[in-house]
């Protein structure tokens, strides 16, 4: 696949960068065969991923009991799709009507607005992914749909384009939606904030809205997005220990 410049954020400091980038070429240079290496990738994964693998597994059991879908709003390469694919096969392994449904343009921020602030990083096109990823991502999907039971029902939707005239069209299409878990990684807040409205008539007691940047300086957006359509005062805001951007809120 060829590669294109991809404008992201990078937090680490130099010598973080330069050790990550010898580590990766490890990992490139793995010599462990093909046919072993997926089930060892536990050797890759470093104290923040498994970190955030742990958060995202906290979140998705306390939906286990609720009814509803599981959606992302801002997916990019996809790393939670999946591991809700997979927690779905771990804990409710028959639960068909879980479905995953995830909003993205896959070609970065369409748009920024002035409640974005100025960070480099809020720009349009900030955090694309590479041409036709969504075609790969959905490969990926696939096979972890076959990896669980009941893999002949398609569990998953993913819907390509800018989520602000998407998500209602995808509402209107799919009128009996409750949302058991929600997950915003949007970073800006026009999307956020069109998103949340459209997910309020769809949600339940007990269920989960998780956020990747909420009291983030870099990304005021998302947290105006959230106080402008829940209100800061009537929830209490989650988090874990182990991982210091995510949070998330529970409907009472």
């Amino acid at each position: 696949m060829a590669n294109k410049a991809i404008h992201t954020k990078v937090v680490s400091a130099n010598h973080e960068t330069e050790l990550r980038r010898d580590f990766q070429k490890l990992f490139r240079d793995c010599p462990i065969p093909d046919n072993e290496i997926l089930e060892n990738l536990s050797l890759f994964l470093n104290r923040q991923t498994m970190s955030r693998i742990i958060f995202m597994n906290e979140m998705y059991q306390r939906i286990i009991n609720v009814h509803g879908v599981a959606m992302e709003f801002g997916t990019r390469w996809g790393r939670n799709l999946a591991m809700f694919e997979s927690f779905r096969g771990m804990y409710e392994p028959f639960n068909f009507n879980r479905k995953i449904v995830c909003f993205d343009t896959f070609s970065g921020f369409p748009s920024v607005d002035a409640k974005d602030g100025k960070a480099d990083i809020i720009k349009e096109q900030a955090f694309s992914t590479t041409e036709n990823y969504d075609e790969y991502l959905t490969k990926v999907l696939d096979y972890h749909e076959k990896e669980s039971p009941i893999s002949h029902i398609k569990k998953y939707e993913i819907v390509k384009g800018d989520a602000t005239k998407t998500v209602h069209q995808y509402f209107i299409n799919n009128p009996e939606t409750i949302v058991a878990i929600a997950y915003f990684d949007f970073d800006i807040y026009a999307p956020t904030k069109e998103c949340l409205v459209a997910l309020k008539n769809h949600v339940t007691k007990g269920t989960v809205i998780g956020f990747d940047e909420l009291n983030l300086h870099d990304y005021p957006g998302e947290t105006l997005a959230f106080k402008e359509v829940f209100e800061l005062d009537k929830y209490a805001i989650r988090r874990s220990p182990l991982v210091p951007n995510a949070s998330y809120i529970v409907i009472e």
